[in-house]
Formats: C-alpha cells, sequence, structure tokens
C-alpha cells in the first residue's frame, strides 16, 4: 500500500494543524501572565506604571505587609 500525499492524507493533516498550531500560539501570547503574581508585585507594577501616586502606594504596601 503507498502513502497518499494528496489532499487527503498527509498533507490535509499540515493543512488542518497549522492554522491550530497559529491559533494557539496567539491565544498563548494574550493570556494574562498576572495570575502568578503576588499583590506586592501587582501593586509595583501599578505603581511603575503611574497608574497610582507615591501616597496610595505607601498606604496600600502598609496594608499588604
Amino acid at each position: 500500500m503507498m502513502y497518499d500525499f494528496g489532499p487527503h492524507g498527509f498533507g490535509m493533516w499540515i493543512g488542518w494543524f497549522i492554522p491550530v498550531l497559529i491559533i494557539f500560539i496567539i491565544f498563548y501570547m494574550f493570556q494574562n501572565k498576572d495570575d502568578n503574581l503576588s499583590a506586592k508585585d501587582i501593586l509595583d507594577k501599578r505603581y511603575a506604571n503611574g497608574e497610582i501616586d507615591d501616597e496610595e502606594y505607601k498606604k496600600k504596601r502598609d496594608a499588604i505587609k
């Protein structure tokens, strides 16, 4: 028996595998990476991004200690 590399053989498998792989990679890239961060890490990140000022940062930092 010979292997068929036409549209219903290996070529069709590759034709489905590549788009699924691309979708998986895109999904992985846009996942929220903040799931493993501690409260202090998130607070530091917000302060560094300028989302909170010095007073609010110190107040929240003292609250999570």
